[in-house]
Order: C-alpha cells, then sequence, then structure tokens
C-alpha cells in the first residue's frame, strides 16, 4: 500500500497537484513510516506549495533516516534558502554535495548561499535607523497546531527569549532540538505515544551556537541567543509586523523605563502618567458613576476596618448606606434608608 500512494504521490506532482502529492506521502508515510524517501519527496512537494518550514521538517526526519540521502540534504538546503536560513542551508547543502559530488544543483546553491550570507553581514554592519522601519518580504506562514499535545510560552530579555514547553517528566533521550537562523525545531518523541513537533519560523534571527536547552522534571527550557537587541512582539514570524524596535535595557537603572524611538520629539512618559492622575483624581462625574468614583477613592485611602464596614453597610442596604465605622455596622445587620419622600421597597423574583 504504501508504494501505491507514493506512485500516486509522484504521478500528482508531474501533473502539478502538490497539495495531492503531500497528501499521497502522508498516506505512504503512515505506512511505511521509515522510510527516507517519502519523507524527502514529500519535502519537495511541500516546497512547490510554499510550505518551507513543512519542508525542512521533513528534510530533517529524511536525513534522520538516512543520513547518506543526498537528496534530503537538497529538499532542507532549498528551503532553508526560502526561509533566508543561508547558514543552515549553506551546511546542509556542503554535505549533501560530499554524497553527490556530480550534481551542479548543490555548487549552485551553495554559492547563491555565500551571495547572500555577504550582502547579510553587510546589512548587520549598518546601524539601524529608528526613523526607517525594516522591510521583509512574506514568505511563510508560521505552522501551529490546532490542538498541541503541549502547551508553550516565551518572554525575553534583551539578548535571549526563553520559550517554555510544558511536558512533565519527559525523558531528555525522547527530546530532540535544532537551531536555525530562524528557525526552532522541537520533537519529542516518547515511545508508545504521538509525536510532538513545534517548528516555528521566529520573529527574529538567533545565534545557533550560543542557544541552549534543558530538560526538566515538568518543563523543556529552550534559551535563544538574539543576533539583535531587538524587542519580540511575538515568537513567531508575522508578516503583519515590519517595525522592530530597538530594546533599550539600561545597565545602571533597571527601573528607567523604555525609549521610544520618534523622528520628532522625546516624550516624557512620567509627565504624561502623572498628568493622567491628576485627571483621574479631578474628575468629577454625575449620578452612579460618581457615587462609584466616591465609592472607590475612600475604599482605596482606607483601612481594613474601614473597608470591611464600606462593603457591609453598602450591600446590607442595598446601596442606600455607606458607613466606615466597624465598630457600629460590625455588630448589626444594616437597614436600607431611603431617601426623603421615598421608601424602601424589597423586589420580589
Amino acid at each position: 500500500m504504501a508504494s501505491e500512494f507514493a506512485e500516486k504521490a509522484k504521478e500528482a506532482f508531474m501533473d502539478d497537484e502538490f497539495q495531492l502529492a503531500v497528501d499521497c506521502y502522508t498516506k505512504a508515510i503512515d505506512f511505511d513510516p521509515k522510510n527516507a524517501d517519502f519523507f524527502a519527496d514529500r519535502a519537495q512537494a511541500n516546497i512547490k506549495l510554499n510550505n518551507f518550514t513543512e519542508a525542512v521538517a521533513d528534510a530533517n526526519k529524511a536525513i534522520e533516516l538516512n543520513p547518506k540521502l543526498a537528496k534530503a540534504y537538497l529538499r532542507k538546503g532549498t528551503a532553508c534558502i526560502k526561509l533566508e536560513e543561508y547558514y543552515t542551508a549553506k551546511s546542509a547543502l556542503e554535505k549533501g554535495s560530499s554524497l553527490a559530488e556530480n550534481d551542479s544543483r548543490f555548487t549552485k546553491l551553495i554559492e547563491e548561499c555565500d551571495k547572500s550570507i555577504a550582502e547579510e553581514d553587510n546589512d548587520l554592519a549598518k546601524p539601524l535607523s529608528p526613523d526607517l522601519p525594516r522591510s521583509s518580504t512574506p514568505l511563510t506562514k508560521p505552522v501551529t497546531s490546532v490542538k498541541p499535545k503541549y502547551r508553550h510560552e516565551f518572554y525575553q530579555k534583551a539578548d535571549e527569549v526563553v520559550v517554555t514547553i510544558f511536558a512533565k517528566r519527559i525523558p531528555a533521550t525522547s527530546v530532540t532540538i535544532e537551531f536555525g537562523e530562524q528557525i526552532l525545531s522541537v520533537t519529542i518523541d516518547v515511545p508508545g505515544e504521538d509525536a510532538y513537533h513545534f517548528q516555528p519560523r521566529l520573529f527574529g534571527k538567533i545565534i545557533p551556537g550560543k542557544c541552549r536547552y534543558e530538560v526538566l522534571s515538568t518543563k523543556v527550557e529552550i534559551r535563544l541567543a538574539k543576533v539583535e537587541a531587538i524587542n519580540w512582539t511575538s515568537l513567531e514570524y508575522s508578516s503583519e509586523i515590519s517595525v522592530l524596535q530597538k530594546v533599550n535595557v539600561p545597565s545602571a537603572v533597571a527601573s528607567q523605563r523604555p525609549s521610544y524611538p520618534s523622528s520628532k520629539k522625546t516624550t516624557d512618559w512620567d509627565k504624561l502618567e502623572a498628568e493622567v492622575k491628576k485627571e483621574e483624581k479631578e474628575e468629577r462625574l454625575d449620578g452612579d458613576a460618581g457615587v462609584n468614583k466616591l465609592f472607590r477613592d475612600i475604599y482605596q485611602n482606607a483601612d481594613e476596618d474601614m473597608r470591611r464596614a464600606m462593603m457591609k453597610s453598602f450591600v446590607e442596604s442595598n446601596g442606600t448606606v455607606l458607613s466606615t465605622d466597624w465598630k457600629d455596622v460590625g455588630v448589626k445587620k444594616v437597614e436600607g434608608s431611603a431617601p426623603e419622600g421615598m421608601e424602601v421597597k424589597k423586589w420580589e423574583y
């Protein structure tokens, strides 16, 4: 059955029906999950669909199953170039070239990587102007699972991003993590369970050699070293985000407010906050809003006994009595007190 689905996949690929090819290769893999060629060929179909992160994942699996499969390195290199992962691409292509010395495709792609790396190094050498937003061409969408097996979250510092995957009691031998220039690949494959794959294209570039991870009893903690001290507004890359802000973290004063780049003038955020608080304090409201504000202001500055008295009197009197004397209201039930000319009635539901 596996070979039959593989043949159907090849036919679909030749007819430019790339999604059908992916589906057929997936069925072939279900019948023969140890076949490296199926993964490498599905990677090629994913490349045609611009599913570059999926293609890298398939190529990695093919290499894992058969480290001498040259086309797997070619697929990985091609997909990584599309993701602007030039160092990772070059490394894979050089390995594949050593396995297929007469294949000129490797040579051409390696030259393309060298050219892009040189251009990238020149760009990094230039200072980042806060007035000019960086533009980026959307190449792919981040891969997310509809129902992820493990929950993950992240936080960041000036020089690193820390990703936490909440997976309990996972053997370290079941965790495989790879770092690319802008790709994180996490695989948790516990025997007898479905494998977990998390392979996002990251918001910014990282330094693979300085990245590390640790498998703990309740989680897997991954530390990604940033290439630039920019603020990651999300973990995964998005074409909707084009402006990257420098992270301003003074070493001497950790509590100092961040400085936001502007081509016009610098905003005094402390002064602005003080003005807002002053306006809130002096604000005069009518009706229920005014009563609520009065209650809030008194409650904010009250001690514990006063707060207890206020809550008890207000609730028991249905909002008609507000007392701050706990000695008085603490020993009795507070009855409602209607304004002059009105009477208190109990509503029946």
